[in-house]
């Protein structure tokens, strides 16, 4: 009984967590909006990125906030219902996004989601992850690197900031996000990633969803 116990809050925070992550807010709304199904378009990625390829910047912006809201509610949600579940949830939540079982486990690629765990997290630590990725973003035009930076330095962040308890969990997303981002590396690497708004149609452009 007392194991038994002891083992429900965990298994309620991953369930919360993972549920609230795994709601494909880009695909949903992409096919409210008529624009079709997603996950033909462009890199079939359900993040905000690749829904820019519909041509609806209003859809993506929408898709990025719900993708970061998902994350910081999961968060807050189980913390407030189980105190101290709350990293158990953001690693769910994140799963969740990255690998939705409605979609066969194809989801997106975490930045945005990760910038919301974050966020419900330790809001300082949140904050930087964000300014970060707008200011890499602002400077080189390129999303996946503006992510992939942002995600990379999350860990040394939390470290700065004396959060050593969330270093193992943040190397943890950050590695996924590294993974997700393997096609996005291989173009960085060639000089071939494109630049957002770099006069590439966005039919044709390959894009980090």
């Amino acid at each position: 009984m007392t194991t038994t116990i002891a083992w429900t809050p965990l298994l309620v925070a991953v369930v919360l967590g993972y549920l609230l992550g795994a709601i494909p807010f880009g695909v949903l709304l992409t096919r409210m909006a008529g624009a079709g199904d997603l996950r033909s378009i462009g890199s079939g990625n359900i993040g905000a990125t690749n829904v820019l390829r519909t041509g609806r910047k209003g859809l993506a912006a929408a898709t990025l906030l719900l993708d970061l809201a998902k994350g910081l509610v999961a968060v807050l949600l189980v913390e407030h219902v189980l105190p101290g579940m709350g990293p158990v949830a953001a690693a769910a939540a994140f799963v969740g996004h990255c690998y939705p079982v409605w979609l066969r486990f194809r989801g997106g690629k975490g930045v945005a989601t990760m910038m919301g765990v974050v966020l419900g997290l330790f809001w300082p630590l949140g904050l930087v992850f964000a300014l970060l990725w707008l200011g890499l973003l602002a400077i080189t035009r390129i999303s996946s690197l503006a992510g992939i930076g942002a995600a990379l330095s999350t860990p040394v962040t939390a470290a700065m900031l004396g959060r050593f308890d969330l270093v193992p969990l943040l190397m943890a997303l950050a590695g996924i996000v590294l993974w997700k981002h393997r096609a996005n590396i291989a173009r960085l690497i060639d000089g071939t990633e494109p630049r957002v708004g770099g006069g590439k149609s966005v039919e044709t452009a390959p894009v980090d969803g």
